[in-house]
């Protein structure tokens, strides 16, 4: 689970540093991310034959969670790879909401105190007192809400898989991601220039920063407790922290610090009183 982790806070590094288009990050990760994962699937022989409604929401899962890439991505190179993992930490509220929403479970007022203060932890982390770039700050923190967002319906898609494997749905989706995206990608605009550090990016991307990656979350998944994973979990925003620092050289201001600290205290008490 650390390891896991500690992968998840150097995506945006990767992404970053690739050079290419968000738009084909995110599609060729897909593609490689899908395989790899099928690899492990037929490899352990996790394969389940999908239900047609299954199908149905593997596609809709898949969508969302090709959106939240795109979205996620996008928000890094606004408001910086450690801003926008922070505020996209915010994730357990928005399914909280969304599941009180469209699937009317009972929304626990007991944790709204938590979820108002994440809310002030994000605007603080925009960077509302900044003189400048504060419009591509705004831009970049409300695409990291709209990727939690994203993830957040994705969750509630997975929620109606479970008769599958997490795994083989993760597989599913990423393929049927790659399906969505190829059309757009092909109409693109956008040029991608495939060099040798483009190439490494990517593949590290799809194939250890995805497909091994999520092997090892679903292994970890397997064997610790609801805490513990709960707990770890923080080493993803706190290696983006430390990628933005010493790598880009990034430093938010006082008051962006305090911002991210109130969300990550704020998840942090959610969690805990899950």
């Amino acid at each position: 689970m650390v390891l896991a982790m500690a992968l998840s806070g150097t995506i945006g590094l990767l992404v970053v540093e690739s050079g290419l288009p968000v738009l084909w990050v995110v599609w060729l990760r897909c593609i490689l991310g899908g395989l790899g994962l099928a690899a492990w699937v037929l490899w352990s022989r996790q394969w389940v034959r999908p239900q047609a409604r299954e199908w149905i929401w593997l596609l809709a899962g898949g969508l969302a969670l090709v959106l939240n890439w795109l979205s996620l991505f996008r928000a890094y190179h606004y408001s910086g790879i450690a801003v926008s993992t922070v505020v996209y930490h915010v994730q357990p509220f928005v399914l909280l909401l969304l599941a009180a929403v469209v699937q009317r479970e009972p929304l626990p007022l007991r944790r709204l105190p938590w979820l108002l203060l994440a809310l002030l932890g994000v605007a603080l982390s925009s960077g509302l007192m900044a003189v400048n770039h504060g419009q591509l700050q705004w831009k970049g923190i409300a695409l990291a809400l709209l990727a939690a967002s994203l993830y957040a319906l994705a969750t509630l898609a997975t929620r109606k898989l479970a008769r599958l494997g997490p795994a083989q749905i993760a597989m599913l989706q990423m393929l049927a991601g790659a399906l969505v995206l190829g059309p757009v990608v092909a109409g693109s605009q956008e040029v991608a220039v495939f060099g040798g550090k483009a190439v490494a990016a990517v593949l590290v991307l799809g194939l250890v920063h995805t497909a091994w990656m999520y092997t090892l979350m679903y292994t970890a998944f397997q064997r610790l407790m609801a805490q513990a994973i709960a707990g770890l979990s923080f080493i993803y925003p706190a290696m983006a922290l430390v990628v933005d620092l010493a790598w880009f050289g990034v430093r938010p201001q006082p008051v962006q610090w305090l911002g991210m600290a109130l969300i990550l205290g704020a998840v942090w008490a959610y969690r805990r009183s899950e």
